[in-house]
């Protein structure tokens, strides 16, 4: 699984020595973590929000982007072919 590289989404921030440096919504120290594991936990969008005073629109901004990057095409893939004993 490939991991997404946050630094393309606008609504969040790394700070190092700011939660341990994790993802974070900007100008907040709410983990962007927390939101997906309680969503995944079955909270709704509402009791997230209520629980730990995020927006609608930050969630809506991670959650677009983790959508977005699923639809993103990967890269090709670089096979790597067996060198020739007699090319050493």
């Amino acid at each position: 699984m490939t991991t997404l590289d946050w630094s393309q989404c606008p609504a969040v921030e790394s700070i190092p020595g700011k939660v341990s440096g994790e993802w974070v919504f900007k100008d907040t120290r709410m983990p962007v973590a927390t939101v997906f594991g309680n969503l995944e936990a079955g909270l709704t969008v509402e009791e997230v929000m209520e629980e730990f005073s995020v927006t609608r629109e930050q969630i809506n901004a991670v959650l677009h982007f983790a959508a977005k990057s699923l639809t993103t095409p990967l890269p090709p893939r670089v096979h790597a072919t067996p060198a020739d004993a007699h090319s050493l």
